[in-house]
């Protein structure tokens, strides 16, 4: 793990990249971040991470078990990940706001992912360039976003795009000033669409088809996926896929959720 810091005193933000080594980038993003923030812009501590670094220089997800899986660790395990995730957890505890950078095979845009709307949460989210964000509460509990308050993860694009390295770094910087910590701009609120997490859709065996896009509607009674062993048929009104992928995971096609109540902006910026 590697940690920069810039800048001094409260609020302290963190801005997290490479947890899966196959998304380097998030760590582009780290990098960028380290050669332009200058302690004086800043008001305020920023803690920027590249989190595994092993699995980065394989260029792989991971090397013993899914950091991301994982938390919030063991700091006595044997697994790598298992104890990074410990390590990491100790160095973001009590920070005001934490954004975790990812990328997926799913297609752009860009989105947030959320477990807790703390107020922290609420400014973030509604301070990023997205125009969605999942609730993922009801999902897996081992995630960075799940188990730390005032964490938000980011889907900044299409994994290997450099689509995703610009417009992850523009999300960065939002969140700085979402957040005070970068005064060189007003920070720009809005309300938020969300789309509640319900299940993660599996795969089974042979060449897997995806038929939805990330956030459209699947009509009752359409196919989202299939594969040679299994068909993934809708059977109610007010579906909406997220992470919709093909090849993106070995295990799952996505999650299927549905549409919450709009995020608002805070009240006070």
């Amino acid at each position: 793990m590697k940690l920069i810091e810039r800048g001094s005193g409260s609020p302290r933000l963190a801005v997290v990249g490479g947890i899966h080594g196959d998304e380097p980038a998030g760590v582009r993003i780290v990098e960028r971040l380290a050669d332009t923030l200058r302690d004086e812009s800043l008001s305020g501590t920023v803690q920027l991470i590249v989190a595994n670094e092993p699995a980065l220089e394989r260029g792989e997800r991971y090397t013993d078990t899914d950091l991301n899986r994982t938390f919030p660790g063991d700091e006595a395990s044997d697994d790598y990940e298992t104890a990074l995730a410990a390590r990491l957890e100790a160095v973001l505890t009590g920070a005001d706001a934490i954004l975790a950078l990812h990328t997926s095979q799913s297609a752009p845009p860009a989105f947030a992912i959320f477990s807790d709307l703390t107020e922290s949460v609420r400014r973030t989210v509604t301070g990023l360039p997205v125009e969605h964000a999942v609730d993922s509460s009801d999902l897996r509990s081992t995630t960075l976003d799940s188990t730390l308050p005032h964490t938000v993860s980011l889907e900044a694009g299409r994994q290997g795009s450099e689509t995703a390295v610009s417009e992850g770094y523009e999300a960065a910087i939002a969140f700085l000033r979402a957040h005070g910590a970068l005064t060189d701009e007003d920070p720009v609120f809005t309300e938020t669409a969300v789309i509640a997490g319900h299940e993660e859709v599996p795969k089974g065996t042979g060449e897997p088809h995806v038929y939805y896009s990330n956030f459209q509607e699947i009509p009752k009674g359409e196919v989202f996926a299939r594969d040679d062993t299994r068909t993934h048929r809708v059977d109610r009104e007010g579906v909406v896929p997220v992470l919709a992928s093909e090849h993106g995971y070995e295990d799952i096609f996505g999650v299927y959720g549905s549409i919450a109540e709009p995020i608002e902006p805070p009240e006070t910026t």
